[in-house]
């Protein structure tokens, strides 16, 4: 009965470790993605190489993804391979024809025992066939000099596959950077961490207008309070953090310097005539039916791109009502503005 029973385990243990070294490959953290769309890709470092510390990871950009925007990822540092694409692709309705083919992060050190994720953000294309498969041909280097190349496409039998993503059918009503006869629509909710993001979307604004504003909801599901402290996006110079308030008869717009507080367990709503993301220096017109991405930046759950979908000129918050002065009927040039003030 001993004999049997000790049997009986070591093929349990065999099984195991089997199932181990099949599921210990270099993946993405979510494998699939509709065209059309933003994505994105989480690449999931399991181990070392034979027991030495990862300290460089290498990963090839796939044709499709365009517009790729790497992730710092703390103690390591960031380098990126800027290269020709095969196809011409339209981002915020310009045609770009090159950007970043490779991400690598060198110089940290994840030790064998450890786990650990390096993200890069951009836009699938449009144009992509459902079923397509997209590989990320990546380079694991170690600290011994060997290395892992995670490169096999196509077959299952691959030692070293390399992490992959399929390509789902466009979303009805993906309106991705791209303009069209109905409204763009940005993701219901996007999430970080503890956070979810909401209801984002900023007001079109008219040829020439120096500024536009800004509005989503944020829900901290967590325990611990957190802070938006910055934004940033390609289709303004600055962005900036405000806020509005009547002193007297005259209503005043102050930005918030010490950015705006998420308390835990609490729902904070950036609305027309209160706070916003005031989009400054805008370099074109923020577009109906377009979608512009907005990085934001927590004090404690870090960055984050957020698709906000351009409405029109007098759009009120989704599934919100208005508070107070409506935000697109002012006029910022004559506003008085206390730069001081919290």
């Amino acid at each position: 009965m001993n004999a049997f029973m000790n049997r009986l385990a070591w093929a349990g243990a065999l099984s195991l470790a089997g199932l181990s070294a099949a599921n210990a490959h270099m993946t993405l953290g979510t494998g699939e993605a509709a065209a059309g769309g933003s994505y994105k890709a989480v690449i999931r470092v399991p181990h070392g190489c034979d027991g030495a510390a990862t300290t460089e990871i290498r990963v090839k950009v796939p044709e499709g993804f365009y517009s790729v925007k790497p992730m710092p990822h703390a103690g390591w540092q960031l380098e990126t391979v800027i290269g020709a694409y095969a196809n011409t692709y339209m981002n915020h309705g310009t045609p770009v024809s090159e950007g970043v083919t490779e991400v690598i992060w060198n110089g940290g050190e994840l030790p064998d025992a450890f786990y650990d994720e390096f993200v890069m953000r951009g836009s699938l294309s449009a144009d992509i066939a459902p079923g397509t498969v997209l590989y990320f041909p990546a380079e694991q280097l170690c600290a011994d000099g060997s290395a892992n190349h995670w490169t096999g496409m196509g077959e299952t039998g691959d030692a070293e596959p390399a992490p992959k993503l399929t390509v789902t059918a466009v979303e009805v009503g993906q309106g991705h950077h791209h303009h069209g006869d109905q409204e763009a629509m940005a993701p219901e909710h996007v999430t970080l961490g503890d956070l979810d993001i909401t209801d984002a979307f900023a007001r079109a604004t008219l040829p020439g207008a120096p500024v536009g504003g800004g509005f989503l909801t944020i829900t901290n599901n967590g325990d611990t309070d957190d802070r938006l402290m910055a934004a940033s996006s390609d289709a303004a110079g600055e962005l900036q953090l405000h806020n509005m308030r009547m002193d007297g008869e005259v209503m005043k717009m102050y930005r918030m310097t010490d950015g705006i507080p998420v308390p835990a367990h609490e729902t904070v709503t950036l609305s027309p005539g209160g706070m916003h993301v005031m989009f400054m220096k805008l370099n074109g017109p923020l577009a109906e039916g377009s979608i512009v991405d907005v990085e934001l930046t927590f004090e404690k759950a870090g960055t984050v791109t957020v698709p906000f979908a351009v409405k029109s000129i007098a759009a009120k918050d989704a599934g919100h009502s208005m508070h107070g002065m409506d935000h697109g009927a002012m006029d910022h040039g004559d506003m008085k503005m206390d730069a001081g003030s919290r």
